[in-house]
């Protein structure tokens, strides 16, 4: 029996920093590490295989379109305009593939490895990550709403799978006509290895001297692009005496001035120096909108920080015990006063802590996403094992060199 062959496909992929590209490289290398043969299809300026993180991992193949950025620099809105390559490789590497994984309905990636499943006939699971942004620029909410209209709707409708974070997202995705018996409640994963507790406070406090920070503050941790969706500029509102601000993200260029009293910008961090910046901290915040469970509130809870984000209807599938989670509405105030209150109370940060490390470890492992997407892709070509699918095609999908 060979491998199942998979097209991943994203709007960007590391070593662009963002939810969905480190997403998309975690089931890359977890996909991989379960036998699967797996290429990328992404925006870049080159291409370029990695190997996964395990040693004897079979790598990963990245294919890069060239593309243009301008918007997400001018703006802060993630969206690639990519070159004209993109069909073409698109139709190559979905005619090779058992199945075509489309990440989110917004992007031209997505847009061009639909249309090439559906020319080439290869099953495709799409994994819709948010609803509807309430951006504060009505052109960018009118632009969303017309791409779910005139693309989001056949993408979700023609696939086999629909795999979604949250129930907020999934009564969006069925609003937009995917099939309710496709929809599948799949968890991200987060890797509880990189993503742990400081294993003393001397080790907490190396961290802070190498990211610069106070020792004798108790810091306020987010991690995000610093965009309004993010709610960076609430958590700026309700900065306090109680507590530094410490902001790992970058946002638009000229657009976000973070230096004041009590405010640390780190930018940027690859994944190593975050999960540092996780461990310098003593609370992680996010009050950000319609994400569900994004995975920086998954890498805190691993790093056993407690937890302050928005109530999103979105959590309401993972069960969290808000005694220890704290859930609030996008609100200063209120996220003013339960900082202050965790700021000054810390065997409630510590316990808070131990049951985010706990539900961390017991509930989101990468593993078990791996093997979940590996069952769906089964599912998706109505074949247990995945040998006859890619027979079935016959000169439809034929192999191809890696590129």
């Amino acid at each position: 029996m060979r491998r199942p062959r998979v097209l991943l496909v994203s709007h960007y992929y590391p070593p662009h920093v963002g939810g969905i590209e480190n997403v998309v490289r975690h089931e890359a290398d977890h996909l991989a590490r379960q036998g699967a043969d797996v290429t990328v299809l992404t925006s870049g300026s080159e291409r370029a295989p990695h190997a996964a993180d395990a040693p004897g991992v079979r790598v990963v193949r990245v294919v890069r379109v060239p593309a243009w950025n301008g918007v997400e620099r001018r703006t802060g809105v993630p969206f690639p305009v990519l070159s004209p390559r993109l069909p073409a490789d698109a139709l190559r590497w979905a005619r090779w593939a058992d199945v075509v994984h489309i990440h989110d309905c917004l992007y031209m990636t997505s847009w061009a490895a639909g249309l090439a499943a559906a020319l080439t006939r290869t099953p495709r699971v799409l994994t819709q990550h948010v609803a509807l942004v309430e951006h504060p620029s009505a052109l960018v909410r009118g632009v969303q709403r017309a791409v779910y209209a005139v693309a989001g709707r056949p993408l979700l409708r023609r696939a086999a799978r629909v795999v979604v974070l949250n129930a907020t997202v999934g009564t969006f995705v069925t609003g937009l006509g995917a099939r309710p018996a496709t929809v599948r409640h799949v968890p991200n994963g987060v890797d509880t290895a990189l993503f742990r507790p400081p294993r003393s406070a001397a080790e907490r406090d190396r961290a802070r001297d190498r990211l610069g920070l106070p020792k004798d503050r108790v810091l306020v941790l987010f991690a995000g692009r610093l965009v309004p969706k993010k709610g960076y500029d609430l958590l700026l509102a309700a900065a306090d005496p109680a507590y530094d601000l410490v902001f790992a993200g970058q946002g638009a260029e000229g657009v976000v001035h973070l230096p004041r009293a009590g405010v640390h910008h780190l930018g940027s961090l690859p994944a190593g120096r975050l999960a540092e910046a996780y461990r310098a901290c003593d609370v992680f915040a996010l009050p950000s909108t319609a994400e569900g469970f994004p995975l920086t509130v998954q890498e805190a809870m691993a790093s056993g920080l407690p937890v302050v984000t928005t109530d999103d209807p979105g959590y309401a599938p993972y069960g969290l015990d808000r005694e220890n989670v704290t859930l609030l509405p996008r609100d200063a105030d209120a996220l003013r006063a339960a900082l202050t209150r965790l700021a000054g109370d810390e065997p409630l940060r510590r316990r808070m802590g131990e049951y985010a490390r706990g539900y961390a470890t017991g509930g989101l492992a990468w593993e078990e996403h791996a093997r979940t997407l590996l069952r769906l892709y089964q599912e998706a070509t109505g074949d247990a094992t995945g040998k006859e699918a890619g027979d079935a095609a016959g000169t439809a999908r034929t192999p191809v060199a890696a590129g």
